[in-house]
């Protein structure tokens, strides 16, 4: 099997990674990339994520076509694809409503609209790491519109790489992922943007500990990534907003008032959802 990934950032950097560890298994002849960056395509050469660079056209040919490219280059690329009859594409993108309509009906049996639920703030292809993928979650989504086939192939290389698979559809996957992933991002971008924007951050930054860290480190997150996955689920990022700024509002409220009975008691509340992970 001929297998070609589309954009060797993290996630298919890591995707090159991984797969060149379960290749005898999965039946791997040759690994080939496509980056529309030259110089992350020769990164990922010299990184050893893939075997060969070669040019889209090439990627076409290929038996296993993977998809890791921001999501709005996502849609152009799958709009303007033309892969042989037998192949199976594999997408990754981290919103799927929009994505899944703008799938050419002529290949929509050949493509596993997929989400690995796992990442890191770096980007490019020396965030690329061997194990990202190992003991995570990957959503199969609508995934009664691939042949069997196609999904079958995506079932046994997402197993071969260690990750554990749950089907959901479109719409119930974005407003999930809007909470879980999309709102942290939002947040940690804006906590950054406010830090950044008093008069003296270096004096602020100069306090930070573990808290500011782990709130800020989404902050460092690829703009070019993200920009695409809040384009693409609006919607759903909007009403986590609306209701992520209610609980503000009401903590602003507490604080306002001096209530500290009731501040304690929303904190209390939300230490129960350690009770659930």
């Amino acid at each position: 099997m001929r297998l070609g990934i589309i954009g060797l950032g993290l996630m298919g950097g890591s995707m090159g990674l991984a797969l060149q560890e379960v290749r005898t298994q999965l039946g791997i002849r040759s690994l080939v990339g496509f980056d529309r960056n030259p110089v992350h395509a020769q990164m990922a050469l010299s990184l050893g994520l893939v075997e060969e660079c070669v040019e889209l056209a090439q990627i076409q040919e290929c038996d296993l076509i993977i998809l890791a490219t921001p999501i709005e280059g996502m849609i152009e690329i799958l709009t303007h694809l033309k892969p042989a009859p037998t192949s199976t594409i594999i997408e990754l993108g981290g919103a799927k409503m929009q994505m899944i309509r703008a799938i050419p009906q002529a290949i929509r049996p050949q493509v596993v609209a997929t989400h690995p639920m796992c990442g890191t703030e770096f980007h490019g292809p020396k965030a690329a790491l061997k194990d990202l993928y190992k003991h995570k979650i990957v959503v199969l989504v609508d995934s009664d519109r691939s042949a069997p086939l196609h999904l079958q192939r995506a079932k046994e290389l997402f197993s071969a790489i260690g990750m554990q698979m749950v089907k959901m559809g479109a719409s119930e996957h974005d407003r999930h992922v809007a909470f879980v992933s999309h709102l942290p991002h939002a947040i940690s971008y804006a906590l950054a943007n406010v830090v950044l924007a008093q008069e003296s951050p270096q004096n602020i930054l100069s306090l930070a500990a573990g808290g500011f860290r782990d709130m800020s480190r989404l902050s460092k997150s690829s703009p070019d990534m993200w920009r695409g996955i809040f384009v693409q689920n609006q919607g759903h990022i909007l009403e986590a907003l609306e209701l992520f700024i209610a609980e503000i509002q009401q903590v602003k409220g507490w604080l306002e008032a001096q209530e500290w009975d009731k501040l304690r008691a929303w904190m209390q509340q939300a230490n129960r959802l350690q009770e659930f992970m």
